[in-house]
């Protein structure tokens, strides 16, 4: 199955890196990340184009049959044009829906933002306790209503895999520090030869509108010419969401 999707390409990219597995079924692909079981979208099936709506209960069955146990459902279609109403069977069983935007920019066209944080330290993560404070940042940020035990084990398991593909060059996590203390951070990876996505930007709801996620975006993006060798940027964001 072709997936052109441009954020999920990359995401496939970031996760079989980490060491997630990608089946291809013809009519889906079937994404798995047994390092890291709670991630939603580490454990997940994909579809080129929303399933028809009287196909969406059999997919229902398919996942609990795929992954036996898992406490959530997870379905991906990476086709740009699907509406709400392509979906609208799966509203119907009580699933949410959430929309990306995907940006992308010449790396040579990204720019220090108009009110740098020349406050904080800018720095790459690399201790123990760096990636411990991404983890527990992680868990801070984590939508309302989720579980905050359960998002904990899947922010250490997540912190675990960046920090080894940081460790073996293929990105790295820049975090915004203040008095020592993890206040906004990103991941930046290589996705193929010469693009490179940016990951989880995450800001500490204390710290937010201080110019912290743009200072961030524009150090990775130096980092990201200077050393992984890219040429396009990729960003994806929730098109609702403020830090867009």
């Amino acid at each position: 199955m072709e997936i052109t999707s441009l954020s999920y390409t990359t995401d496939l990219a970031f996760l079989r890196l980490g060491g997630s597995s990608v089946e291809d079924r013809g009519d889906h692909l079937v994404v798995r990340s047994p390092h890291n079981p709670t991630f939603w979208w580490g454990n997940f099936l994909l579809f080129e184009h929303a399933p028809a709506p009287g196909a969406v209960p059999g997919w229902i069955e398919r996942f609990e049959v795929t992954f036996p146990g898992a406490r959530h459902r997870a379905f991906g279609i990476a086709d740009a044009s699907a509406t709400i109403a392509d979906v609208a069977a799966f509203t119907d069983a009580g699933y949410s829906v959430e929309g990306s935007s995907v940006m992308t920019a010449p790396v040579d066209a990204v720019h220090e933002p108009p009110f740098p944080n020349r406050a904080v330290e800018v720095r790459r993560l690399t201790s123990a306790d760096d990636w411990a404070q991404r983890a527990e940042l992680s868990v801070v940020c984590r939508a309302e209503g989720q579980d905050e035990e359960g998002h904990r084990e899947f922010a250490l398991r997540s912190a675990d895999t960046t920090q080894r593909l940081s460790e073996a060059g293929h990105g790295a996590w820049f975090g915004a520090f203040a008095a020592g203390r993890l206040v906004s951070s990103l991941g930046l990876f290589v996705a193929a030869p010469g693009l490179a996505r940016y990951h989880v930007v995450e800001t500490h709801p204390d710290a937010r509108r201080q110019g912290l996620a743009g200072t961030l975006v524009h150090h990775a993006a130096r980092y990201g010419a200077d050393e992984l060798g890219a040429r396009t940027l990729v960003m994806v964001a929730d098109p609702d969401d403020v830090a867009i």
